[in-house]
């Protein structure tokens, strides 16, 4: 090893090393650090930048990196340039979640953490080396990180619990969960599962921990050889006691805003009630500098005696900023069929937010196209979440979709992907488009139920109806209270919040995120079995609007027919070029597709274009049978018979000791070329060759 300061530890988790390794790369870094495991290796690199930025909030990005290289493989396209992906959004987010709340929240110096794939193995996964990797790079800098956390991947399989499983075990999986947080609790969680136990659930997610403890032993050894002196953090800007004085004697002004039940009219009456003592505060000021400062405190004093208040009166009374108490759902309303063109619509609103849901059927050559590390397939399944600015009473510029977007439309995708019908049984590919048409609170939690009843809308028979539920905690010392169907500010003020969707039976998706040190399994089991009670509560009132998923298909949906051929026949149908199959589509108005294993799906919205269709492809690849008559043409005659054609592409020869009951002395004293003839097939060997005969056909003709 040329460099003396290289320095690596290790740690054994479900039966795989993970070696954290520092010295050799990327030196000019705050931090830099290789997470491997296997053949996969992450090189994660920490930066604190010099100097404070003019922020009102953390300045810390995370980004994840993938070459093509790192697995050998050059990327598609005509640029052959790696670009931003979906999945290196959701590892990115899936870092920053666990890492942001180690960090003072008024620190401004300028972080950034980027993981770089150096070597991908499908039986490593990157994620969770990456999201350990980049808590030991910062962990090893002068970032003031209070303390380390880490993660893993969790999953059951055949009922076992089991850590960071192989990608082969990883597809068998009935829970699948990335995990991270302290060694003091659980802070974030990612995953889904085929209808699990709550029990199941918390199981898993203790068992994560333990391991995650091990994980941070490490970091923690690697710090203690390698750590930089973290930098001084100044303490927090403190209010003046005067203004804090003042502003509290607005509390009653603030409490009759908060009795206002509406999003909007609420936030204004609570900004007018402010405002209303920020001008008591500053009134007679000469000084621009000093009333500014004043107003700057006055708004900080606000905020905090808004955050207690609320929070105090959830604990104390069981009353919620809109007159809930904490188990209840706000009013739910549901409707089907709102787009006449769409395959299926519906619309989901839970008390102010909203979610418009369309479903487009389509056939296998609409679905996309997955070329990832861990291999390439074809998405069968899709959903795109949109959250528009006028969904808050916003106007800004629409652009490409946030982190934020793609984050929750992934978990609504996961939330329904386990119970959509096998592609057997249901050929079809299926598109939401999910539109927040208003949000306070838990937009993707109304896209998972929006999504659903769409889903039925459109006639697929899904395993069970899903909905999702977003809860949230305040807790104050020993007391806490377990928050259902959380509104926005609830979430922004409370200290915890996790989305649970699923059937009836079980959980198919769960996202966690904690502002507090941690949760026990107590608080969490309650959370959990709330969360149940609320899913289920939602889960029947969308029934009512629609108990199950249409017998039929919309008129403007197509309906997809299914048969099978002999792979040999595939270029048959298909022709040289693709004329053949482009033939068929264009005289019937159909889309026809094959893969390689014969499946061929014919695709129409008419019934008779589909049949004639059908009967083309029917006729272009139909085989031979022993036995059986078919009127031929005579395609060439030779001494010892005629070859006849018995369908497109298929002849067979006629000897001519099988031309007539009578000795023939020459074949064309019987048949000539372009005659239609009457065979039957007497045998096929094992080449294919087809033995016909003219005799015989003359026997079962009479």
């Amino acid at each position: 090893m040329h460099n003396v300061n290289y320095v690596e530890k290790s740690v054994e988790i479900g039966g795989k090393t993970i070696t954290f390794s520092t010295g050799k790369y990327a030196k000019q870094a705050s931090g830099a650090v290789v997470a491997s495991s296997g053949d996969t290796s992450v090189l994660v690199t920490a930066v604190v930048q010099a100097g404070d930025r003019p922020f009102d909030f953390l300045p810390l990005t995370v980004d994840y990196e993938e070459r093509n290289g790192a697995y050998g493989t050059i990327p598609g396209g005509y640029l052959k340039r790696e670009g931003r992906s979906e999945r290196g959004t959701l590892i990115a987010r899936v870092i920053d979640r666990p890492i942001r709340p180690m960090f003072p929240k008024h620190f401004r110096q300028e972080l950034q953490a980027i993981a770089t794939v150096m070597s991908f193995d499908a039986n490593d996964e990157a994620d969770v080396l990456a999201l350990c990797g980049a808590s030991a790079a910062f962990h090893i800098s002068e970032a003031p990180m209070k303390a380390p956390v880490a993660g893993v991947r969790v999953c059951q399989i055949d009922g076992e619990i089991v850590l960071n499983p192989d990608l082969e075990a990883r597809d068998r999986s009935t829970i699948e969960l990335i995990v991270a947080g302290t060694a003091e609790a659980i802070t974030m969680v990612e995953g889904g599962a085929s209808e699990a136990s709550e029990e199941e659930m918390l199981d898993a997610l203790d068992i994560a921990h333990a391991a995650i403890k091990q994980i941070i032993a490490c970091i923690e050894e690697l710090r203690a050889e390698v750590g930089k002196e973290k930098v001084e953090v100044p303490p927090p800007h403190e209010v003046d006691e005067a203004v804090t004085a003042h502003m509290a004697q607005g509390l009653d002004d603030l409490i009759e805003a908060l009795a206002v039940r509406e999003k909007h009219a609420r936030g204004d009456a609570l900004k007018a009630a402010r405002n209303k003592w920020i001008a008591s505060l500053v009134d007679g000021v000469e000084d621009a500098a000093d009333a500014k400062s004043k107003t700057d405190d006055a708004k900080v004093a606000w905020d905090r005696m808004l955050r207690n208040h609320m929070r105090t009166t959830v604990i104390k009374t069981n009353t919620r900023l809109d007159g809930r108490k904490p188990a209840d759902i706000r009013g739910i309303w549901c409707e089907v069929g709102v787009a006449s063109r769409a395959h299926g619509s519906a619309v989901f609103t839970r008390g102010e937010t909203q979610v418009l849901a369309t479903i487009a059927l389509g056939t296998e050559r609409d679905a996309q196209r997955m070329e990832l590390p861990t291999g390439n397939y074809e998405r069968r399944w899709m959903l795109s979440y949109k959250f528009p600015p006028f969904c808050t009473g916003e106007a800004r510029p629409l652009r490409g979709p946030k982190r934020r977007e793609i984050g929750h439309g992934a978990l609504a995708h996961r939330a329904l992907e386990r119970v959509l019908p096998d592609e057997e049984s249901w050929p079809y590919v299926m598109r939401s488009t999910a539109d927040v048409l208003e949000s306070n609170g838990s937009s993707s939690m109304a896209t998972v139920c929006s999504s659903t009843l769409a889903l039925m809308d459109a006639g697929v028979p899904l395993k069970a109806p899903v909905a999702g539920i977003a809860m949230g905690l305040i807790k104050e010392g020993d007391d806490f209270a377990v928050l259902s169907d959380i509104l926005g500010d609830e979430d922004h003020l409370g200290d915890m919040d996790f989305k649970v969707t699923g059937s009836a039976k079980g959980i198919t998706a769960f996202q966690m995120d904690c502002k507090i040190a941690g949760v026990s399994r107590e608080i969490m089991a309650t959370a959990m079995e709330q969360a149940r009670a609320g899913r289920i509560h939602i889960l029947d009132e969308m029934l009512k609007t629609l108990a199950e998923p249409r017998k039929e298909l919309a008129a403007h949906a197509p309906r997809i027919t299914t048969i099978h051929i002999n792979t040999e026949k595939i270029r048959d149908l298909i022709g040289p070029g693709g004329k053949v199959i482009r033939g068929i589509q264009d005289e019937c108005g159909v889309r026809v597709t094959v893969d390689d294993s014969g499946k061929v799906d014919v695709a129409s919205t008419d019934a008779a274009a589909t049949e004639r269709a059908l009967n083309m492809i029917r006729e272009i690849t139909q085989e031979a049978e022993i036995g059986a008559l078919y009127l031929g043409i005579v395609k060439r005659i030779v001494d010892f018979g005629a070859f006849v054609e018995i369908f497109p592409g298929t002849d067979g020869l006629v000897h001519i000791s099988h031309l007539a009951h009578e000795r023939v002395d020459k074949v064309t004293d019987v048949l000539h070329e372009g005659d239609e003839v009457l065979v039957r097939v007497i045998d096929i060997d094992r080449s294919g060759k087809i033995r016909l005969s003219r005799k015989e056909a003359l026997d079962g003709a009479n």
